[in-house]
């Protein structure tokens, strides 16, 4: 694995769109929905403000199309021109946003850098691991249908900040795709000028899924790995790519899922103490959740790190959680992949109790690499016993041709 990483400096945009401290909601709206942008950043001068993202527009309460983007600004983490690729993709999980300000020492903003740049250097890097599609991103288990309406993806919101939904038809057949980009083009419609957006109407909601969504998607075969996924999104332009297999989407993986991997590929180089260097991500839940249900969850996934780390050193853990979308059940589908200095493993569970389906993952883990260290010291085993066996055997063999030789003479 390579250990010469780009730097942001190598990867990041020098002349980023900005807004201004004083501008309205409605220019912020008016520059997304043109260039298809989840987050801008405000500057004030040429100091760097804060950024204003899509979801944070999309949330505002009794806030007129007028008011000013300095009432809703998002702190954004600091990202430096020497940070690796590794480490401001690891910044950018950890922050939620799509892309981040790259400031220098007087604070002042010398570009930005996003998921889409760092995917589209991972795309010509040897960096980024081979690892099968089919173990990343998350299952396709929230679907929408052709005739489905505003009204009904509104209710989506929350999973359309982690990707698009695949958009199918009455066969389940893939036919398009829904982003939040796609959303905002109907909900608010600035003018060109950008200077004011028109307020959310009944007929809005009425709006069908097929007469904005984005056909075709951008897909991928189930037997590709993530390297083929980063050169996909790269060239077509897009966050995410569906995997299918028969025309129906399987799984969606998107720029965050090729990211982790490469937070975990940087990370097994360096040195670790112990799973307080574990790398943990826990995506799915929703903003509504209880907070006290995050507190148990990582307080299961610490319990179980401590079992893995008697078997191998755990790098990354991604969890995603991917509640079903149906009316007859309450079930979830919970996925864990962990990167550890043996390798990657992989485990899914689906059933109704969250917390059984976490641990049984962390169990299942633990299983793998407890038979994976067995079988590497089973091998480690024969080949000493191979080399003595044949360090013994060689004056036996020695005697015999001597003994041969004696003979013929």
């Amino acid at each position: 694995m390579p250990t010469g990483w780009p730097t942001v400096g190598d990867v990041m945009s020098t002349r980023p769109v900005t807004i201004p401290l004083e501008a309205p909601i409605s220019q912020a709206l008016g520059i997304m929905r043109a260039r298809g942008y989840h987050e801008v950043p405000v500057v004030d001068g040429r100091r760097f403000a804060g950024m204003i993202t899509f979801e944070s527009l999309a949330r505002r309460v009794s806030r007129a199309a007028t008011s000013k983007v300095s009432g809703l600004l998002t702190t954004a983490p600091l990202i430096t021109v020497n940070l690796t690729l590794p480490e401001v993709a690891e910044t950018l999980l950890g922050s939620g946003l799509r892309a981040a300000p790259v400031l220098g020492k007087k604070g002042e903003l010398l570009g930005i850098v996003s998921r889409t740049d760092l995917v589209a250097a991972l795309a010509k890097s040897p960096g980024l691991p081979r690892e099968p599609v089919g173990r990343l991103g998350s299952p396709a288990t929230v679907l929408l249908r052709e005739d489905d309406t505003v009204r009904h993806l509104q209710a989506q919101f929350r999973t359309l900040e982690e990707h698009p939904l695949p958009v199918v038809d009455r066969k389940g057949r893939l036919v398009g795709a829904v982003g939040v980009a796609d959303l905002a083009s109907v909900l608010w419609r600035p003018d060109s000028g950008g200077k004011r957006d028109l307020p959310q109407t009944t007929r809005a909601l009425d709006v069908r899924v097929d007469s904005f969504m984005r056909s075709p998607a951008v897909t991928i075969g189930e037997d590709a790995d993530a390297v083929e996924a980063a050169v996909r999104m790269t060239r077509a332009g897009v966050s995410s790519v569906f995997v299918v297999d028969r025309d129906r989407p399987t799984r969606i993986v998107g720029q965050a899922d090729l990211l982790g991997l490469v937070v975990g590929a940087a990370r097994a180089q360096r040195a670790s103490g112990g799973i307080e260097d574990c790398y943990v991500e826990i995506t799915g839940l929703r903003g509504s959740s209880d907070p006290a249900l995050l507190a148990d969850i990582d307080h299961l996934v610490a319990q179980g790190l401590k079992r893995i780390a008697r078997h191998a050193r755990p790098i990354v853990f991604s969890l995603h959680l991917s509640p079903h979308s149906t009316h007859r059940t309450a079930d979830i589908t919970v996925e864990g992949r962990l990167h550890t200095d043996l390798g990657i493993v992989f485990a899914s569970q689906t059933g109704w109790n969250l917390m059984a389906a976490v641990s049984a993952i962390l169990e299942e883990l633990a299983g793998q690499l407890r038979r994976e260290t067995e079988n590497r010291r089973q091998q480690s085993r024969r080949r000493r016993r191979g080399v003595d066996d044949q360090e013994s055997a060689d004056p036996e063999l020695e005697r015999r041709i001597r003994a041969a030789t004696t003979d013929e003479a």
